[in-house]
């Protein structure tokens, strides 16, 4: 029953969602793709060349990437990962910039790992939606597998 809930949940907001807004949330799920296949060269198609990544986590300061490194780390990984929307992310979309924002879980090796908000603003550029920023935070209690 639960899942014929949530299969009609999303089937609503889809269609509640306009194109652009079905198109952000795409690339950012091409990420969460790229990750699961260790595919450095999908997330490189998906974000600017200059794109940055932040990471909050429970204590200390806050840290940045550039998106080559993610490429790499993401690419030489060997253990299964699955990140995932444990609901559906938060759209805002106006002109040629949009914002997604989203909690997620993220599965390593079989194993919940740990959890948080996902955040990403993207740019329409000739070429479509690309992400110029993530940002994520890591919360190691309080998650609860879907």
């Amino acid at each position: 029953m639960r899942f014929f809930a949530t299969l009609l949940l999303a089937a609503f907001l889809l269609s509640a969602q306009t194109s652009d807004e079905k198109d952000v949330i795409g690339v950012v799920q091409k990420i969460f793709d790229a990750i699961a296949a260790h595919d450095g060269e999908m997330i490189r198609a998906a974000m600017l060349p200059d794109s940055r990544i932040y990471l909050v986590r429970e204590t200390g300061a806050a840290s940045s990437t550039a998106m080559a490194d993610m490429v790499t780390s993401v690419s030489n990984g060997k253990a299964p990962m699955l990140e995932r929307f444990t609901s559906a992310p938060k759209v805002l979309v106006r002109g040629r910039i949009a914002q997604v924002w989203g909690e997620y879980e993220f599965v390593l090796d079989g194993k919940l790992s740990h959890c948080g908000v996902d955040t990403a603003t993207l740019f329409k550029t000739a070429d479509g939606w690309k992400i110029s920023t993530l940002s994520y935070n890591v919360e190691r209690t309080g998650c609860t597998a879907k």
